[in-house]
């Protein structure tokens, strides 16, 4: 994590090269901070991406994904805690970070995800927190490849 004028940051390291994300705490203070609590308790060290749709998106962060063992249960994980819903009117466009969560809004807990295309359908209904500064050919890569079923 860094902190400059122009916001905090992430680095996401992947197989596939860095992801940086810039937070947008003046909109989703609550996701804001969640994230940048797990990734520096090493939540998310070791985490796969375990759903991938060209054009649409690809999710992580969820911890089962650590464990190859456990692929039936990867998109399941979760930190034990939920964050509280922070719809906003920010787009979810290409390189959008938004939360993932099940039918119940207020059920964000560690898993996100990175828009790959334009997904204006999920506008008000997915906390936005965040979007990708840098790192195009690695989320092409990653929404590209081939996931675990």
């Amino acid at each position: 994590m860094s902190n400059d004028n122009t916001g905090v940051r992430a680095n996401v390291e992947t197989s596939a090269g860095t992801i940086v994300l810039e937070f947008l705490p003046d909109i989703a203070p609550k996701h804001v901070a969640n994230f940048i609590k797990l990734a520096e308790d090493g939540y998310y060290d070791g985490i796969k991406f375990h759903r991938t749709i060209p054009g649409f998106m690809i999710q992580g962060g969820c911890p089962n994904t650590k464990d190859d063992s456990k692929s039936h249960l990867w998109g399941t994980g979760g930190p034990g805690w939920t964050v509280e819903a922070e719809f906003n009117d920010v787009h979810h466009e290409r390189g959008i970070l938004s939360a993932a969560r099940s039918q119940d809004p207020n059920s964000a807990g560690s898993q996100f995800f990175l828009v790959h295309g334009d997904a204006g359908f999920l506008d008000g209904q997915y906390t936005v927190y965040g979007r990708m500064v840098s790192g195009d050919e690695a989320l092409d890569a990653i929404a590209n490849a081939p996931c675990k079923p």
